[in-house]
This record gives structure tokens, C-alpha cells and sequence, in this order.
């Protein structure tokens, strides 16, 4: 047994190359999400619900629910409580928005699990699959929560177009490009 953890220490040391990353943290999400899905798909059989077929609309639904809610999870200020014990405010970032930092002190699970909830592109997997889900075993409540969540995405950009019409029209500066997350910059400026 000895040797299978120092074989698993080694790869873990080759593999991150000196950075911080938490393969442990990491294994026990990849767990999680197992889990997850499991238990929805047994909950899905034990209810002998048929599975439905997703038109366009739904997938149109889920897909800006899933991007409103995993914004408002992963930036939004006012759900900063829910992933303080995982990340530290960096800044604001408008729009009501904040930046975050993981914990780095943190063992690899809280880590992991900051990495998590401070990444919107990380949760929507999460999320898609529990409105999917949801699109199966309570599909009525589920759409009523993402139109709701869809018609909130809808307003912030209705609202940021206002903004933006409105310095246009007053003739102000124009906005600068919102950066791009990191490791998102395309290659040749990394």
C-alpha cells in the first residue's frame, strides 16, 4: 500500500510541477458530482418517470438559466457569504460583481471547492445537470424557475445595453472590453 501512495505522490508531483493543485480536492468533487448524477438518475428510475425529449425551447431555457445561475453562485456579492469560507474578495468588478480569490492555505478539498464556486464556467456543469434533471422529475417547477432565472439574464443585458446607449447618447467614454477570464486569453498573448 506504501508504494501505490508514493507512485500516486510522485505522478501528483509531476503532473503539477511545482503550482499548487489539488488532485485530492479535485477527486472528491469529480465524487460528488458522481454521486449526484446517480442519485438523479435512481430517482428518475424509482419514479419510472419516461424521459423526455428536450425541444429547442427547453435547451434554450436551461442554457440561460444555467448561465444566470451559475453567475449569481459564483459573482454576485450578495452570495459572497455562501463561498467566503472558500475564497477571499479580491475586488469588485461591476455590475455588481466581485473577484475572488481561493483560499490557498486551504487543505485540496476546500481548495477544490473554492476553485468551484468562484468559477462560473466550472459550476454551469453542475448546474445544467441539476435543471436537467430537474426537467425530469419536476419538469413544471423547473421551467417556472428558468424562465425566471432566463428573464433575469435577459434583464442584465437589457440593462447593460441601456447603460451603454445612454453613455453613447450623453456622449461619454465608451466602455472598455470587459477582460477575459484567466486562461481565456488567446494563446499568442499568454
Amino acid at each position: 500500500m506504501r508504494r501505490m501512495s508514493d507512485r500516486l505522490q510522485a505522478l501528483h508531483e509531476e503532473y503539477a510541477q511545482g503550482a499548487r493543485r489539488p488532485l485530492k480536492g479535485y477527486l472528491g468533487l469529480l465524487a460528488g458530482y458522481g454521486v449526484a448524477v446517480g442519485a438523479l438518475v435512481a430517482a428518475a428510475r424509482f419514479s419510472r418517470r419516461t424521459l423526455p425529449r428536450p425541444g429547442a425551447g427547453d435547451v434554450l431555457l436551461i442554457t440561460a438559466a444555467t448561465y444566470k445561475t451559475s453567475r449569481l453562485l459564483t459573482k454576485d456579492a450578495v452570495t459572497s457569504p455562501l463561498r467566503a469560507p472558500f475564497t477571499r474578495y479580491d475586488k469588485p468588478i461591476g455590475a455588481g460583481e466581485v473577484q475572488e480569490e481561493v483560499r490557498d492555505e486551504a487543505g485540496p478539498a476546500r481548495h477544490a471547492l473554492g476553485e468551484l464556486v468562484s468559477c462560473p464556467f466550472c459550476l454551469s456543469v453542475w448546474v445544467a445537470t441539476g435543471l436537467t434533471g430537474g426537467l425530469v422529475l419536476a419538469p413544471r417547477f423547473t421551467r417556472l424557475a428558468a424562465t425566471a432565472l432566463t428573464a433575469v439574464a435577459g434583464a442584465d443585458f437589457l440593462q447593460l445595453a441601456y447603460a451603454i446607449a445612454h453613455r453613447h447618447a450623453e456622449g461619454g467614454p465608451k466602455p472598455a472590453p470587459a477582460p477575459l477570464p484567466a486562461g481565456f486569453e488567446p494563446a499568442e498573448l499568454r
